[in-house]
């Protein structure tokens, strides 16, 4: 039978996977049954900060070169065509196509010394976005599913929020993987930046009112009761239930048709973030988590920059520099910063030799990654890469270490424990948080 809603338990020490079973079965001899850790379980998660998250996924592998790792030293094959720009923090510079950035550094931390360790898209996407290397036997859940399984929704509003399309899902990058349905991102593919911006599956078609919504829901319920072998997969159809009841109440609710709606922002804040596809999906992040949505991914393409590097990310950085620095310094301005999480992530580095079509090819051992709020230090540059940009030295952090961060700032146990569909338990992660970021 297929278990859509595994039960989860924890931990106190960090340990392996082998390791934290056996652990499990020993501490039966002493009363310690798997049901009282699971209510010492969920005490503990009533105990916990609410803190929200915006990732912002720049798919196809943002140069680390060209943003905030400049090499001004070094030779002409390697510098490129940017210049660089002094930052607030004394001797740190960043490229010259960020300057906002430059600017307003004391509200993000830069990670200069993160090993991706892989150089391929798709798997890049899994292994990014979750903390696990892809694996072709079992699709592991990303963050925001993670999110959506153990603090569920707010105010009719999904936990789990992807604003564009821009994921690779061919390995199973940005879904719930072994969680289910249920806890997939809500996927608005429209740009935020028309005028004709409408939210499918939201806004109800032209000439269908909320009223016939409701009628249509109640023909689907009698026809769904009337079809329904409810000995055969049950679980799997409870999923599927609550996938579309909730975006039933999404459809129904008033406040559902205010969050979505960026005509109740002034022209003045619309400008300020950009009127462009990113700096408004930006300021419907802010806005979502701000009606209560838990989790929002904002995704941008093209960033496999193989050729013409330069005069592609000339195009491509300005908007981020204008919208990301404008939506952390909005939520620091409305008290939102400390208890939302932003992360700007990408599939991995690009090679420190420009190739002969003026590009930079996939890069596997370095990259970079920027965090703010949740009480990630402002002004922090982490770690450094050698002379080239090629790979950390003095100490490198990882995916997986990268996902112990974010869950340890949004309060979620790292000796979580789901079970697959198969019954497998699954451990939630294997890093650890990152010192610097954690304080």
């Amino acid at each position: 039978m297929l278990k859509f809603f595994p039960t989860r338990v924890s931990d106190c020490q960090k340990s392996s996977r082998r390791q934290f079973l056996l652990q499990i079965g020993a501490l039966a001899p002493l009363g310690l049954t798997l049901p009282t850790l699971l209510a010492q379980s969920a005490q503990a998660a009533g105990e916990r900060r609410d803190v929200n998250c915006i990732l912002i996924w720049t798919r196809g592998g943002t140069s680390h070169h060209e943003t905030f790792d400049p090499k001004p030293e070094a030779s002409d094959d390697v510098r490129g065509e940017f210049g660089v720009t002094q930052t607030t923090v004394p001797g740190v510079v960043f490229s010259d196509q960020l300057p906002n950035f430059a600017r307003e550094l004391g509200l993000f931390s830069v990670m200069r010394n993160l090993n991706p360790k892989n150089g391929s898209h798709g798997a890049a996407d899994a292994y990014m976005m979750s903390g696990h290397k892809m694996n072709p036997a079992i699709t592991y859940p990303c963050y925001g599913s993670v999110v959506s399984k153990e603090r569920g929704g707010r105010e009719n509003l999904p936990a789990y929020v992807q604003l564009g399309t821009n994921v690779d899902r061919r390995f199973g990058g940005g879904v719930a993987g072994y969680l289910g349905i249920a806890h997939n991102p809500f996927e608005l593919p429209s740009d935020p930046s028309k005028k004709n911006f409408k939210v499918r599956d939201v806004t109800p078609p032209a000439g269908v009112d909320l009223a016939r919504v409701s009628r249509r829901r109640q023909a689907l319920a009698a026809i769904d009761t009337l079809q329904r072998d409810v000995e055969q997969q049950a679980d799997a159809f409870n999923a599927i239930d609550q996938y579309y009841q909730s975006a039933f109440d999404m459809i129904m609710a008033p406040n559902t048709q205010r969050a979505f709606d960026l005509n109740r922002e002034p022209d003045t804040v619309r400008d300020r973030y950009g009127r462009h596809h990113f700096g408004q999906s930006c300021l419907l992040a802010r806005r979502l988590i701000e009606s209560g949505v838990r989790f929002v991914t904002v995704t941008s393409g093209g960033w496999d920059t193989h050729r013409n590097n330069f005069s592609g990310l000339k195009k491509l950085l300005p908007p981020v520099d204008q919208g990301l620095p404008v939506l952390v310094r909005d939520l620091k301005q409305r008290g939102m910063l400390d208890n939302t999480l932003v992360v700007w992530l990408t599939d991995f580095g690009r090679t420190p030799i420009i190739n002969s079509a003026a590009g930079r090819d996939h890069w596997s051992s370095a990259g970079m990654a920027c965090f703010a709020g949740a009480g990630c230090p402002g002004g922090a540059v982490i770690g450094q890469t050698d002379e080239t940009g090629a790979k950390p030295v003095g100490g490198e952090y990882y995916p997986e270490d990268i996902a112990a961060t974010i869950y340890s700032k949004l309060g979620i146990s790292l000796d979580t424990v789901h079970a697959n569909p198969d019954g497998r338990p699954q451990r939630l992660c294997e890093g650890q948080p990152i010192p610097e970021l954690i304080g």
